[in-house]
């Protein structure tokens, strides 16, 4: 942890305050969304459909707009789109927890989810662009922080929620306004390399070249997987272990276990891991080892299936816990492998240019494969349950993780994560 900190204090003060940033984004975020729903059924009383309603809205509210978001952190700067994304969360957070209507929810709703569209692709893009000749080493750390704020945020929101939610909420959106402070005080001005007004391009001609930039393209999609796979954490995992361990103490215990281990993990060993990684290899094939230890996550679980399940007792509460922890501390030491990597070869694929926008899209693609992953997963666990074939969901994402992992390979055999020559960049295209 002392090297960590050392790391941390040797960056400029611009990224060092991303993040800080994105440490307090995610602790304000988490504290609130795991308990919506809760909220939403209980004191208010919805329907099960309009709360999915209004969860779905946020989600594709921000899916939908990163591509926006990110164009108008190239266009406008970063540090604005920083600064709205983190007001109208603020706005969104606040209503949340003031209003019971269902039109005044799903607007509030749909502003969480604008506001992440916003400041996401900018805050990635301002950190690759500070972070210099250090990028992959910045994204390491980013992603210390980013745990961080996912293991400690659902803590405070518990303690928070069990006083009113609407503490949780108001809590909750004052983090966002001091936050939205904080940037318009300390975070210094920082815009794209190439603005508009440089090259003339209009927002189609722009999204026209990152569309026709097919080695982008081809890593995003392969990458789709991988973020299926670490969503498991939250969706098949959690699920498998209250399959077996009940839904009483022991099971929310064991789902605690699961987030605690790939928070932990993370923060303990993300630098260390990436410092290992840049040493021996290079991105692509760094990026392709860490999918495929993805994939392998899946094999306790898939093994565990040929075990006879005990009535009750000790051995069932292993079975119940043993296998879906390993398989998240797998995910997590993938990603942990990955992450770094893979947001360094988007900014290089981008060639340097309109990088909030190539993070934009990436997002978009990687938001609507999560979406279908997991309504294919949670198709694949319903069928499993029914058919009696407890080893089908985890035999469909190992083979999608040694997909995933077959995909990277291809691509960085071939050259295509190498950054392009200036004359095979995005060129301005004339309309």
């Amino acid at each position: 942890m002392k090297g960590t900190l050392s790391q941390f204090r040797s960056y400029d003060r611009s990224v060092r305050l991303l993040m800080v940033n994105q440490f307090t984004i995610n602790l304000g975020f988490y504290m609130l969304m795991p308990y919506l729903a809760a909220h939403l059924a209980g004191p208010l009383g919805l329907a099960g459909w309009l709360v999915g309603l209004i969860l779905g809205v946020r989600n594709f509210s921000q899916q939908g707009m990163f591509l926006v978001g990110g164009t108008l952190a190239d266009r406008l700067g970063y540090k604005p789109m920083i600064i709205a994304g983190l007001v109208l969360r603020t706005v969104g957070f606040a209503t949340l927890g003031l209003v019971d209507s269902v039109p005044a929810l799903i607007a509030a709703s749909a502003a969480t989810g604008l506001a992440g569209a916003l400041f996401n692709p900018a805050t990635r893009a301002y950190l690759a662009a500070d972070s210099g000749e250090r990028r992959v080493e910045a994204f390491a750390l980013f992603n210390v922080f980013y745990q961080a704020g996912i293991l400690l945020g659902p803590l405070v929101g518990m303690v928070l929620t069990g006083v009113d939610f609407r503490v949780t909420c108001l809590v909750a959106a004052g983090t966002f306004a001091v936050l939205s402070v904080v940037q318009i005080r300390a975070l210094p001005a920082r815009r794209a390399k190439e603005p508009k007004e440089k090259d003339g391009q209009s927002v189609l001609a722009e999204w026209r070249g990152i569309l026709a930039n097919r080695p982008f393209l081809l890593f995003s999609v392969a990458m789709i997987g991988s973020y299926v796979m670490s969503f498991q954490v939250y969706l098949a995992l959690p699920l498998e272990v209250r399959r077996l361990g009940g839904e009483g103490t022991f099971g929310t215990a064991a789902v605690a276990v699961l987030f605690a281990v790939s928070g932990l993990s993370t923060i303990l060993f993300q630098t260390k891991v990436t410092a290992w990684c840049k040493a021996r290899m290079e991105p692509g094939r760094a990026i392709t080892w860490g999918l495929l230890t993805m994939g392998v996550a899946f094999v306790p679980l898939l093994a565990a299936t040929a075990v006879p399940v005990p009535g009750e007792g000790v051995g069932l509460w292993l079975l119940a816990a043993i296998p879906p922890t390993l398989a998240a501390l797998l995910l997590a030491i993938g990603t942990m492998i990955a992450y770094p990597f893979e947001m360094d070869t988007i900014v290089r694929l981008s060639g340097d240019r309109l990088v909030a926008t190539h993070y934009g899209l990436y997002n978009t693609i990687c938001g609507v494969g999560i979406t279908l992953g997991n309504l294919l997963t949670g198709a694949a666990l319903d069928a499993a349950r029914k058919a009696g074939l407890s080893a089908l969901p985890w035999l469909a994402l190992t083979a999608l993780g040694l997909a995933c992992t077959a995909a990277l390979y291809g691509l960085h055999r071939t050259g295509r994560l190498a950054e392009p020559p200036t004359e095979a960049r995005p060129q301005p295209v004339t309309v």
